[in-house]
């Protein structure tokens, strides 16, 4: 496996943590990424600093994107100058950027087109968890694909779930996404409801979480957010777009999106008003603008 050259675009929270874990357990992984200062770290880490995309990726037995848009990656893969017109054919393009359905579809046969194979990964969980080599990876494509892919995946997942055939796993993973930022939208304005109404904040989080509205996000998060820590784990920028390309999704699949549609506008509210760059649980600020009053614990 030692053998086998892995590129890798994109070191933010989560590529960092697996470019880490792949170079510390003796994967071959040359990077890049539009920070140099992310690449620094990376190579810092046992990563090999690349050159030009199109060397990085001519070169790669498996070419890895994790990018933030689906828009990201068809800018650096499709084109005359992009990463699919250098890589060798029967390389593998990995994708495991949060991305559209659409775009899953497009670059499979694009992939294709060149000889490549295609390999969409979308991953769950935080780059805490990519930091410790404990990412979930949804996989969608053949059994042979991901037994080549499998000693990499090895490095830094905890749980790989082979979903079905290509499409399957980035549909998955935006439902995912999509309840999992609906509840935070819910409990944010719940909370923000329950402060504004004078509630003591303590009973209002323990309370939930000890009855039907207790939920992961907010075993992750609700604390946090009353204690106001709005490190972004997982941005609201990040949260606006996946609901975004889910909401996208349903319309064209022709079922009624009215959920998803206010999930998304709440969240577009929230980054107009200036927390797209803060934890998606910064849209509880969006209520708080409006009711002046903040939702957190007292101090013990």
């Amino acid at each position: 496996m030692s053998s086998t050259q892995i590129g890798f675009i994109g070191l933010g929270g989560m590529g960092m943590g697996v470019v880490k874990n792949m170079a510390q357990k003796g994967l071959s992984v040359t990077v890049s990424d539009l920070d140099s200062n992310k690449v620094v770290q990376a190579v810092s880490l046992g990563a090999h600093k690349g050159g030009e995309l199109a060397e990085i990726a001519a070169q790669s037995d498996v070419f890895a994107v994790c990018v933030t848009t689906a828009e990201a990656v068809q800018d650096l893969s499709l084109g005359p100058n992009g990463a699919l017109a250098q890589m060798k054919p029967g390389s593998v393009f990995l994708d495991h950027t949060t991305v559209s359905a659409d775009h899953v579809d497009a670059m499979y046969e694009a992939c294709q087109a060149h000889g490549i194979l295609y390999a969409e990964a979308p991953m769950t969980r935080t780059p805490i968890h990519a930091d410790r080599g404990e990412v979930n990876i949804l996989f969608g494509g053949e059994e042979a694909l991901l037994e080549r892919l499998r000693p990499i995946f090895d490095t830094y997942a905890e749980n790989i779930f082979h979903v079905g055939p290509a499409g399957h796993a980035i549909r998955l993973k935006l439902i995912h996404n999509y309840i999992a930022f609906a509840n935070v939208a819910a409990w944010c304005e719940g909370f923000a409801l329950a402060a504004h109404e004078g509630l003591d904040m303590s009973k209002v989080i323990g309370i939930i979480s000890a009855a039907g509205g207790k939920s992961g996000m907010m075993d992750l998060y609700g604390e946090a957010t009353l204690k106001r820590d709005f490190t972004p784990l997982m941005s609201l920028a990040n949260a606006q777009k996946d609901v975004r390309y889910y909401a996208e999704w349903l319309e064209r699949a022709g079922l009624p999106g009215f959920m998803a549609q206010s999930v998304h506008q709440t969240y577009a509210l929230a980054s107009i008003m200036g927390h797209a760059d803060e934890s998606c649980t910064a849209v509880i600020k969006a209520y708080e603008d409006l009711t002046g009053v903040e939702a957190r614990l007292e101090d013990d």
